[in-house]
């Protein structure tokens, strides 16, 4: 068995024997452990009682996190005329039509999200086998296909994050950075569970949430308890 380097091993032994604990217990040891040399992550995931492979149980949606996610969201969108203005007023790194899905074809993809205007699906529909294996493919579910590109770019901009479940029934996000206070990290750790909480989808039977669990980039994970997680 290799040998742990030292930081791992006392994050580990901080860890040890800590399981469903509080949200704010969870963020406190999470943030003392974290040690790498850049500003990790704080990353939830949910264990959801669905199998997505059924229509009726696939879980998705859209949150904004009350205190962002500190990380910078590059923006694409796809618009035309004075949609494309409003597209570049309102921040997006980049604003195109054709010429953004030639870009794209050829393999060159600058963005974290994907926004477009309804008259573009059809072009943007192209980009399919590209786009939508990278979580990319903009979506009117999750307010990617959109009339009103300002807010939608704002948005993304501003903290707002994407989710959907895996095959295993496993939902993951990242939803703030380890140098955010810990009560701005607790709000936003609520605001992702309730937010998947209210997208239960009609055909989930038994218990939805079954484990919420935190961790940092680098770092282990700790459960936490969830009345604590979901404020109930």
């Amino acid at each position: 068995m290799a040998k742990l380097g030292k930081r791992t091993a006392a994050a580990r032994a901080a860890f040890e024997n800590k399981t469903n604990v509080s949200v704010e217990d969870a963020v406190k040891l999470i943030k003392s452990s974290a040690s790498a040399k850049f500003d990790e992550t704080l990353e939830i995931a949910m264990n959801l009682g669905v199998d997505p492979r059924h229509a009726d149980q696939m879980v998705r949606g859209v949150v904004t996190l009350p205190n962002g996610t500190g990380k910078t969201v590059r923006v694409a969108v796809f618009a035309r005329g004075a949609k494309a203005d409003e597209a570049t007023a309102a921040g997006a790194d980049i604003v195109g039509a054709e010429d953004l899905m030639e870009t794209i074809q050829g393999g060159k993809i600058e963005f974290d999200r994907c926004i477009a205007t309804p008259d573009m699906m059809p072009l943007v529909g192209r980009l399919g086998k590209v786009l939508g294996p990278r979580n990319l493919m903009p979506n009117p579910k999750v307010g990617t296909v959109t009339m009103d590109v300002k807010a939608a770019v704002e948005a993304a901009k501003g903290g707002e994050v994407q989710f959907k479940v895996e095959k295993a029934g496993v939902i993951h996000g990242g939803i703030g950075k380890v140098s955010f206070s810990e009560d701005a990290l607790a709000q936003n750790v609520r605001s992702f569970v309730d937010a998947v909480s209210k997208a239960k989808p009609a055909g989930a039977k038994g218990t939805y949430v079954k484990k919420v669990s935190l961790s940092s980039t680098m770092g282990p994970g700790v459960s936490v308890d969830l009345t604590s997680a979901t404020g109930n």
